[in-house]
């Protein structure tokens, strides 16, 4: 019982701090920002791509659309 008892606490714990761990909605957000309403015209980007590789470029206005990962690109070969 006395080691049943200190795994269910163990459990109980990892899994509080899995919970406060986990990133946020917004942190994980990957934007692409337009110039004007018509979102014809890509002014920047800010966030990471599907090979988890920081994007960010442009500038940041009212008009985005954030939502899933960026294309990754390979690197050029050299």
């Amino acid at each position: 019982m006395h080691k049943a008892g200190f795994t269910a606490l163990f459990l109980t714990f990892f899994a509080l701090g899995a919970l406060f761990s986990a990133p946020s909605v917004e942190a994980a957000s990957n934007c692409t920002y337009y110039s004007d309403a018509s979102h014809t015209t890509v002014v920047g980007k800010f966030g990471y791509d599907c090979c988890n590789n920081k994007i960010a470029w442009g500038s940041k206005t009212q008009y985005s659309v954030c939502g899933a990962c960026f294309i990754c690109y390979p690197p050029p070969i050299e």
